[in-house]
């Protein structure tokens, strides 16, 4: 529980995309309920509901193509984490909406403390470079 501003949480993650029809299709295809919207044309906006009860991908018309296979957006943001029930069927469902794999499901033992847990985990690039990683906590 956040002390020093009560009632804190995430409400959305904001994503410029550069090509706006193929972002919202990529997210809507991973299953995406868009919600409200607003402006026209480069001033497009989407939002898009995650499902679950959990926030909002706010998706934003005009972004630019990264220089390079996606490097250029390091630093930005590191990834978009999603919690799920089974990884590798979000991961193939990311994969045939036009997601490109940058790591296929796995076991990660990252050496947690105080308690020792694994992870089943995969990362994936959204339309564009947005990286995008599938979890789920095995105990």
């Amino acid at each position: 529980m956040n002390t020093k501003i009560p009632g804190m949480a995430i409400a959305h993650i904001a994503l410029k995309a550069s090509d706006f029809e193929k972002s919202l299709k990529f997210y809507t295809d991973l299953g995406m309920e868009p919600y409200l919207s607003w402006g026209e044309g480069e001033k497009r906006v989407q939002m898009l509901k995650f499902g679950g009860g959990a926030g909002i991908l706010e998706l934003f018309a005009g972004g630019e193509k990264p220089d390079g296979e996606y490097g250029e957006y390091a630093g930005k943001y590191i990834h978009f984490a999603y919690a799920v029930e089974d990884v590798e069927a979000a991961y193939n469902t990311a994969l045939a909406a036009g997601a490109r794999s940058k790591v296929a499901p796995k076991i990660a033992t990252p050496g947690t403390k105080p308690e020792a847990i694994s992870l089943n985990v995969a990362f994936v690039y959204g339309p564009d470079g947005e990286e995008l990683e599938f979890f789920k906590e095995i105990r």
